[in-house]
């Protein structure tokens, strides 16, 4: 009679590939950017395709490098990476489990910054968090409809009504339209901005 075959599977290895469906997929469904948006919008990024797939797959290693040393990060700690820049948001009051989450970060190959945002104060309530998504879902749809934004360049983040922004902007005068749209929001408090600007082809 013949054996059963029983296939092993590595733990981490099945985390992590499950963090990289739930990134992808979390990311694909912002992405649209106005009706009729194709397949085509991740390629108009100034990242590209390849920069926007390597950037979901370090989102995806910072995630579970979370998981895998036990600690609730994932609940308290939100991560956006565009071009290689780490953005940690979120608040706890916690000093030990935001220098954490930082080094962790930076063990994750393909990293080129950090950029520490986390909070150091009490958690935030269910209100809080309903405002801060309500704030981040405004804030996409005014950027989305603005034909003078390129929205898709842009990430977004709010955590106590305060909005925190990564991306690249095309020029100065866009990012400036992004910031006074961030600040026309009733319950923004604060307007962070870690944007970068476009590099010009001759530069």
């Amino acid at each position: 009679m013949p054996h059963a075959v029983v296939t092993l599977v590595n733990r981490p290895t099945v985390i992590f590939n499950a963090m990289i469906l739930l990134v992808v997929f979390l990311n694909a469904c912002t992405a649209v950017v106005g009706a009729g948006a194709t397949v085509g919008v991740a390629a108009a990024q100034e990242r590209g395709i390849k920069g926007r797939a390597k950037d979901l797959r370090i989102e995806a290693l910072v995630l579970t490098r979370y998981l895998n040393v036990g600690l609730k990060l994932t609940t308290t700690i939100g991560v956006e990476v565009y071009n290689g820049r780490v953005l940690l948001t979120g608040a706890t009051k916690d000093l030990k489990l935001s220098d954490k989450a930082v080094k962790l970060a930076w063990s994750v190959a393909g990293v080129t910054d950090v950029i520490n945002e986390i909070q150091l104060e009490k958690g935030a309530t269910v209100t809080d968090y309903a405002h801060d998504t309500w704030i981040t879902t405004k804030l996409k749809s005014k950027l989305a409809f603005d034909k003078d934004i390129l929205a898709i360049n842009y990430a977004i983040e709010t955590v106590n009504r305060t909005v925190y922004l990564i991306g690249i902007a095309q020029d100065q005068s866009e990012l400036a339209r992004v910031m006074a749209h961030a600040n026309s929001i009733s319950r923004v408090i604060n307007v962070v901005n870690h944007v970068k600007l476009r590099k010009k082809a001759f530069e």
